[in-house]
């Protein structure tokens, strides 16, 4: 229609992490680029009869303290704590205040992949070994994928348009995303983001049934993506939650700091394995760039799905070389510090990948030492590398074959 104009892409104007790397956006940051690992042997249970015993953990993270109102420490779980904790730093780093916006005109949309497990085990079990009087009231919310949406909406008094995305991995890109899509059609600020935190017996013998997890016992070598020794990945816990609005409120209100802008996004779904069908990533990349108006010289650096499965990495490796041409990139993936986050995972790694906008430096692939034969990317090892950026692609790729990308600009 003549006279139209395409609205301004949404920016995210706070971060907020819990993360292994640390409690914080600073701490994480630092510990990030000084290539600092957070895997060691899980603790938050005894894995010593499991085949994977390794895991990325928060460290130092007290719900009592870091949880309000009290409350809602017996009333949710773990992955919703970190997620309470992760907002808050968010809306302070944003330097908004929920309660002087219009209720109706905020919304919480965030991603998970298993809901809350380690809560939901434990009423389980109380139900198994006595009867359904020791089974709390709170289970039947406190494990539901949504639960963490809904405290948040609760919490900071949001009521706009609020939901979660279950696609595992992939579900943090498609949360930000539909934030994306709800700022565009009127919504000032949108909660956004995503933790996970299914460390427990459940969880982890849950994930096993990928036949995915690294059953490394080093714990600087069990976690390798691209690498000629990679075996798998280690599970982790944590994410980002992020303060995503609409370009007009935040000139509005004069947002103190714009991390960068969502550009473009495009989703897909990997057919079954044998069907002889393409793999979606490369589909999904040229649809993101299309979204985003640009072309692959456009993008500065890869932040890559990284699953640390042999047949995984050379599909991405594939698919980013088609798309941008043999090692025409750089390529890093920060998680090999954490572990795999599911639901947290992308988050974490939009929010590292608005740092690197930000600072102008991209951190590097921590353990991978061996590039794995006929892998044509330039993946970043070692060490920093300082570049000029302006735009930076972020894959997920999600158990089941979901796949996302998220194109994001200074």
């Amino acid at each position: 229609m003549s006279g139209t104009t395409t609205p301004r892409p949404p920016v995210i104007t706070g971060i907020g992490v819990v993360a292994p790397t640390g409690v914080g956006v600073k701490d994480h940051w630092a510990a990030t680029l000084a290539g600092t690992s957070a895997i060691g042997p899980a603790t938050r249970f005894d894995a010593s009869g499991y085949p994977a015993r390794l895991a990325g953990e928060v460290p130092d993270f007290d719900a009592r303290t870091a949880v309000r109102p009290a409350r809602l420490v017996s009333q949710t779980d773990h992955w919703t704590h970190l997620a309470l904790a992760a907002a808050e730093e968010a809306l302070g780093d944003a330097g908004v205040d929920p309660s002087e916006l219009p209720e109706y005109e905020m919304a919480v949309v965030t991603s998970s992949s298993s809901g809350g497990t380690e809560f939901g085990q434990r009423e389980m079990t109380a139900l198994y070994q006595h009867d359904p009087s020791w089974v709390g009231a709170y289970q039947s919310i406190a494990w539901f994928y949504a639960a963490t949406t809904g405290q948040l909406s609760i919490r900071h008094g949001m009521r706009g348009p609020c939901g979660v995305l279950a696609c595992e991995q992939a579900g943090g890109l498609d949360a930000i995303a539909q934030a994306q899509r709800l700022a565009d059609r009127g919504a000032r600020l949108v909660l956004t983001g995503g933790t996970d935190a299914s460390l427990c017996p459940y969880g982890l013998a849950a994930q096993l049934t990928t036949g995915k997890l690294s059953t490394a016992t080093d714990p600087e070598r069990a976690y390798l993506p691209f690498d000629a020794g990679a075996r798998g990945y280690v599970p982790g816990e944590g994410g980002a939650i992020l303060v995503l609005e609409s370009a007009a409120a935040a000139r509005a209100r004069g947002a103190r700091t714009e991390y960068g802008r969502v550009l473009g996004h495009a989703a897909g779904f990997d057919p079954p394995a044998g069907s002889g069908r393409p793999r979606a990533l490369r589909r999904v990349v040229g649809q993101a760039l299309l979204a985003a108006r640009l072309t692959p010289r456009d993008i500065d650096v890869v932040f890559a799905d990284a699953a640390g499965v042999p047949a995984d990495d050379r599909d991405e490796a594939a698919a980013l070389a088609a798309v941008f041409g043999p090692s025409a990139v750089p390529v890093t993936a920060p998680k090999t510090l954490t572990g795999r986050l599911y639901g947290g995972g992308a988050p974490l790694d939009v929010a590292t990948a608005l740092l690197s906008l930000r600072d102008g430096v991209i951190p590097p692939t921590v353990g991978t030492q061996r590039p794995a034969p006929g892998l044509e990317i330039d993946l970043v090892t070692g060490a920093p590398r300082e570049l000029p950026l302006r735009r930076a692609l972020v894959l997920a790729r999600g158990h089941g074959g979901f796949t996302s990308a998220l194109v994001l600009g200074r």
